[in-house]
C-alpha cells in the first residue's frame, strides 16, 4: 500500500502567489527608485563620482535583495502557518530559488530603468512586463497541456524558470541537479540583463 499527502491546488498555487509577490517587488520597486533618481537630480549627481553605471547597479540589485527577502522569508512563514502547504525538497534550494529569481527580476527592472525618462512610461512598460508573465509563467494554471509553442515561448520570462524550480523542489521533492537547468537560465538572464542596463545606462534626462 502506498500512502502520501494529497497535493491539493492550494499547495501548487501558492508558489505562484510568493512569485508575484517578489516580481513586483523587484520590477516596481527599483524600476520607479532609479526613475526618481533620474528626475530629482540624484543620478547627475553621481555622475561626478567614480562609481561607474554597472558598480552602481549591482548595488542597487544588492540592497533591493536583502528587504526583498525578509519581505518574502516573512510571507513564507506566515502562509506555511496559516496553510501548512507542502514542501517535499530542502528549504535550501527555496532560498536559492528565491534569491536567484529576485536577482533576475531586479536586474529586469534595472533594465527598463536605464533609460526611462518619466514615471508614467515606467509604468506603462512595467505592466507591459508582468502581465504577460502573470497570465503565461503558469501562476494560477497549468501550461501541460498548452500547445509546444506557447510552452516554449514562455521560457524567456524570468517567472516561468522561478516556478518550475519552485514547484518542483516543494512538490516532487527535487534537488539540486533537477533544478539546475532553470537556475542556470536565471543566471544567464540576469548577466544579459544587468549588463545591457549598464551599457545603456543614463545618468542624465535629455
Amino acid at each position: 500500500m502506498v500512502s502520501g499527502r494529497r497535493v491539493r491546488y492550494l499547495d501548487w498555487v501558492l508558489p505562484g502567489i510568493l512569485a508575484i509577490n517578489i516580481m513586483h517587488g523587484s520590477l516596481f520597486g527599483v524600476g520607479f527608485t532609479i526613475v526618481r533618481y533620474r528626475k530629482s537630480g540624484v543620478l547627475k549627481r553621481l555622475k561626478a563620482s567614480p562609481v561607474n553605471a554597472f558598480e552602481f547597479l549591482s548595488a542597487q540589485v544588492v540592497s533591493r535583495l536583502g528587504l526583498l527577502m525578509l519581505a518574502v522569508v516573512l510571507q513564507f512563514v506566515a502562509m506555511n502557518v496559516l496553510f501548512d502547504f507542502l514542501v517535499q525538497g530542502a528549504y535550501a534550494l527555496l532560498a536559492l530559488i528565491a534569491v536567484l529569481g529576485s536577482v533576475t527580476l531586479i536586474s529586469l527592472g534595472l533594465l527598463m530603468a536605464s533609460r526611462t525618462g518619466s514615471e508614467e512610461l515606467a509604468l506603462g512598460i512595467l505592466n507591459l512586463l508582468t502581465l504577460p508573465m502573470i497570465l503565461l509563467s503558469g501562476v494560477w494554471f497549468s501550461l501541460e497541456g498548452a500547445p509546444a509553442l506557447l510552452q516554449n515561448l514562455t521560457l524567456i520570462f524570468p517567472l516561468t524558470h522561478m516556478l518550475q524550480a519552485a514547484r518542483a523542489v516543494m512538490i516532487d521533492g527535487a534537488g539540486l541537479a533537477e533544478i539546475a537547468p532553470a537556475l542556470m537560465s536565471l543566471a544567464a538572464m540576469t548577466l544579459l540583463f544587468l549588463t545591457t542596463a549598464a551599457l545603456r545606462f543614463k545618468w542624465v534626462e535629455d
